[in-house]
C-alpha cells in the first residue's frame, strides 16, 4: 500500500505522514528533505540555487547531509523551494523517490508531487493544507523553540513566496491530485489532524476494490 501525502510547507503533512507510517507499519520518506539537502549542498558549494547547473551538481550530496540540523532552518527551506523549480533536479531525484515508493509492502511519502508525479497509482492520496497565517504561526513557534531569531511576519512572507514558486513552476507544480482527499488543518491541532487523516485513509481503503 502506498500512501501519498502532499501539501504546502508547514501544513502538517509531515507529522501526519509519520503518524500514518507508524500506524500502518510502513517506511516513511520526507521527500522535501531531499530538496532541502540539495539546497544546502548548493550553499556549501558556494553555488547559486537559481542556476540549474549548480543545483543539479548538488543532487549528488552525501547521505550524511540528511542528518544536518540546518536542513530544518527557514533559510534552507527557501533554498529547497528555489532548487526544486529546475526540471533537471526533479528528474535526478525522481528515481530515488520512485524506488522508495515501490518497495515491497508499500510506503508513506510526503511532499508536493507524490500523488501527481512520483506515485500516481497510490492507493491513498491526501492533500494537507492550511491557511498561510496558521502555517506561519506553527513555523514561528517551531523556530522559536529552536532558538532561531525570526518573526512571524517574515515567515508569512517567505511562505507566500514559496507557495507562488511551488504552484506556478512548469514542472510538477504543487497541486492536489484529482482523486486526493483534501484535509484543511488550519483549525486542527496535531491530534485532530492525524485523526482526520487516518479516517480518510481508512475510508479510501474501504472503498478500494479487493486485490
Amino acid at each position: 500500500m502506498i500512501i501519498a501525502v502532499d501539501g504546502p510547507t508547514a501544513s502538517g503533512k509531515g507529522t501526519i505522514a509519520k503518524g500514518l507510517a507508524l500506524h500502518f507499519g510502513l517506511p516513511h520518506l520526507d521527500t522535501g528533505l531531499l530538496y532541502r539537502a540539495v539546497g544546502r549542498q548548493v550553499q556549501l558549494n558556494g553555488g547559486d540555487p537559481d542556476q540549474s547547473v549548480d543545483a543539479l551538481a548538488a543532487t549528488g550530496f552525501a547521505e550524511s547531509l540528511l542528518a544536518d540540523p540546518e536542513l530544518r532552518s527557514e533559510e534552507t527551506g527557501g533554498l529547497a523551494s528555489r532548487v526544486s523549480i529546475h526540471p533537471a533536479v526533479r528528474e535526478a531525484l525522481y528515481e530515488r523517490q520512485r524506488r522508495f515508493a515501490m518497495q515491497p509492502g508499500g510506503a508513506v511519502l510526503d511532499g508536493r508531487d507524490i500523488g501527481t508525479v512520483i506515485a500516481p497509482e497510490a492507493e491513498v492520496k491526501l492533500f494537507v493544507t492550511a491557511s498561510v497565517e496558521a502555517r506561519a504561526r506553527r513555523r514561528y513557534l517551531e523556530m522559536r523553540d529552536l532558538g532561531r531569531a525570526v518573526t512571524q511576519a517574515e515567515i508569512e512572507d517567505d511562505l507566500r513566496r514559496r507557495d507562488r514558486r511551488d504552484t506556478t513552476r512548469a514542472t510538477a507544480p504543487l497541486t492536489a491530485a484529482a482523486d486526493a482527499r483534501v484535509i484543511d488543518t488550519s483549525s486542527l491541532d496535531r491530534h485532530e489532524a492525524f485523526a482526520s487523516a487516518l479516517a480518510a485513509v481508512e475510508e479510501a481503503l474501504d472503498r478500494s476494490p479487493p486485490a
